[in-house]
């Protein structure tokens, strides 16, 4: 009698997770609608259902700068789950969202008790670590036009199989504050990238794959890293 091997393991669906546990609850907001803010007390873990969500911090002399931008998916304010005694970062709705919140207790529960959801849980606290270390090494040696045609890239899911993406709307103002430089200079190399074909605007900001030149070499005039 011949055997029959494993099937294939069902992808875990958190949704379904989520919905069976008490202690989580799933709250709509409207753009512009503070989800957590910066100070508050760290008692729970979030988790984008819906939406994009942004991530901001306010220095001491009120700087604002913009630390991600998160879609369906992404959890946020993990920093409870190690002792964090409050919020790090303001998280605001970009647009219209949905969101679970998922009490300190319960997602520890989860992580205790339910291996699929560890392993889950663990590939995107690794991918957030890989992606924070790969924009540190972009701030600290890229140029200001490389850093805004990589945030483009990764906004428009670079890789994907479509050539083309559609950027989700955002502001200049906020991409200025991702990349760390002022909206006229962002302003700028958005003219730019157009006028070489690397993104246009009809029907919503379109980045092209050729962006990506961009990133792995200086344009001819390109300004220089220093002085910016």
């Amino acid at each position: 009698m011949t055997r029959r091997g494993p099937g294939r393991r069902q992808a875990l669906d958190p949704e379904v997770l989520f919905a069976r546990a008490a202690g989580v609850t799933a709250r709509e907001y409207r753009p512009q609608r503070v989800i957590c803010e910066q100070g508050d007390a760290a008692t729970a873990v979030f988790y984008v259902r819906t939406g994009q969500v942004k991530l901001s911090v306010v220095s001491r002399h009120g700087k604002e700068a913009v630390v991600a931008i998160l879609e369906a998916g992404d959890f946020f304010g993990e920093g409870c789950l190690v002792g964090q005694r409050h919020v790090m970062a303001t998280a605001t709705a970009m647009v219209d969202c949905t969101v679970w919140r998922i009490a300190k207790k319960t997602i520890l529960r989860m992580l205790h008790g339910n291996p699929r959801f560890s392993d889950f849980f663990l590939r995107h606290m690794l991918t957030r670590t890989i992606r924070l270390e790969a924009d540190l090494v972009d701030h600290l040696f890229n140029s200001a036009e490389k850093r805004l045609a990589r945030a483009l890239l990764l906004l428009a899911h670079f890789g994907k199989a479509q050539r083309v993406e559609v950027v989700p709307k955002i502001s200049q103002e906020t991409l200025a504050s991702m990349i760390g430089t002022t909206r006229e200079r962002v302003s700028f190399f958005m003219n730019r990238f157009k006028k070489l074909g690397f993104l246009d605007y009809n029907g919503g900001l379109r980045v092209y794959n050729a962006l990506l030149t961009v990133v792995l070499n200086d344009l001819p005039g390109a300004t220089p890293r220093l002085g910016e």
